[in-house]
């Protein structure tokens, strides 16, 4: 068969110019992995196109034998647009992604077939299916079959890409009120691929840097610090997310994920205010450690992506003043700010309509910069405004220089990693915050 697998479509009319694609391309983002290890476990008998709308239109008049389109909320109103424009050409479509896990009935609209979860073993069958002309209306995720190995994902972008993508576990056990994970991984639990089999995809990576897109490496301990210990000499660069209850009080582990080639870590620390995070049951975050888990990680010479979330039930206007203060004292080298989201499938988003508190199901605005329900201890404005000051403050010229400067202390490939962030952040929240 002839497969189509769009990976990224895109919200807007605009697309990325080309400075700009090279800073997302080289330096930071990537598509998402899961249409990638799709294209990469379908058998070879199969000619498969992976398509990114974000760098180039997509081509309607090709034929193919089969489209899957794999998307999140913020994009789904146009995945389904083009659903429908190939399913009018008389093409099968199947829908898969975050928000056709949550919703499958709405997705089921505009498609064929939906694949819910992560679900390779799932997409093969679903692939015989359709050889057979039995194409069923929807395909669950299945518990892993440890006998299946996922296969290495090739990043093949247009422009120029200097970071590759791994996957070492896959799903989380934390459930945070909020976080949209749930969607694709609730029926599989939290899986860890053998640590010979992540080495061996490492030592192949044509890139010398990449980042691991699991959700967290410090679920569980033991497991990462077996991998780390193992990389070590592979002379590769990376990046990785962790929690604060492992890195503020597991030096050893930080200590080994720089040796094993570790420049940053991303960590969501949400909020600066512990009764709020009690009340999303964030239990992996104390605020009295966050001081410490920066701590450990700059004394090890890596840097620090602080993500922090806003718009919770016992927020009030303080907590932009708070943050920023706090972002300050911990010397936080790449703050990232977004809006609190109350995505389908999750315990907030069944609260807040439960409350009648949603304001729009218009999913294009359910991108983690607008708000799309009326906060509790605020105005919508308020909330609205409050993240686009604290942007203005944390990305103004003199304290994002500031910040560069400093991480000179990290090395090399910090500081670089810190710089280019550092950049895209600019780029992106000018483009959705100051251009409204």
């Amino acid at each position: 068969m002839n497969i189509l697998i769009v990976e990224t479509v895109w919200m807007g009319k605009e697309r990325y110019g080309l400075f700009d694609k090279l800073l997302l391309t080289a330096f930071s983002i990537l598509p998402t992995l899961h249409a990638r290890q799709l294209a990469a476990i379908t058998p070879k008998n199969h000619h498969v196109t992976v398509a990114n709308e974000r760098y180039a239109p997509l081509d309607f008049q090709q034929h193919y034998d089969l489209v899957l389109i794999d998307f999140v909320t913020a994009t789904a109103p146009r995945a389904y647009e083009i659903a429908d424009t190939f399913r009018k050409n008389g093409i099968p479509v199947v829908l898969s992604g975050m928000h056709a896990s949550a919703l499958p009935d709405e997705a089921k609209q505009h498609a064929d077939s939906i694949l819910v979860g992560k679900a390779e073993m799932s997409w093969l069958t679903l692939l015989q299916d359709v050889e057979n002309s039995n194409l069923q209306p929807i395909y669950h995720a299945t518990p892993y079959d440890t006998s299946l190995c996922l296969p290495p994902t090739r990043i093949q972008l247009p422009h120029f890409v200097m970071t590759g993508a791994i996957e070492a576990t896959r799903g989380c056990p934390y459930h945070c009120d909020f976080c949209p994970e749930i969607n694709v991984s609730k029926n599989i639990g939290y899986y860890e691929r053998p640590v010979d089999e992540v080495i061996k995809e490492i030592k192949e990576l044509p890139e010398k840097f990449f980042t691991f897109y699991d959700a967290s490496m410090t679920i569980h301990p033991a497991y990462t610090k077996t991998l780390f210990k193992k990389m070590k000499g592979l002379h590769k660069r990376f990046l990785c997310s962790g929690n604060v209850n492992v890195l503020a009080h597991d030096p050893e582990l930080v200590r080994l994920a720089k040796e094993a080639g570790c420049m940053c870590w991303l960590i969501g620390f949400e909020s600066v205010e512990q009764h709020t995070l009690d009340s999303i049951k964030k239990t992996t975050n104390v605020v009295s450690d966050y001081a410490q888990t920066v701590h450990h990680i700059h004394q090890n010479k890596m840097a620090v992506i602080g993500c922090f979330m806003f718009g919770f039930d016992t927020d009030t206007p303080q907590v932009f003043d708070n943050t920023f203060n706090v972002i300050k004292d911990l010397h936080i080298d790449i703050p990232d700010f977004c809006i609190l989201t109350p995505f389908p499938g999750t315990t907030i988003y069944k609260t807040l309509q439960k409350e009648g508190r949603l304001l729009t199901k218009d999913w294009t605005k359910y991108n983690l910069k607008t708000v799309v329900y009326q906060p509790k201890h605020m105005t919508k404005d308020d909330l609205q405004k409050g993240v686009q000051s604290l942007y203005e403050q944390c990305y103004s010229f003199p304290f994002t220089t500031r910040r560069v400067v400093k991480s000179l202390h990290l090395g090399m490939y910090p500081f670089f990693v810190v710089l280019a962030r550092n950049a895209v952040a600019v780029m992106n929240n000018r483009r959705l915050f100051l251009k409204k």
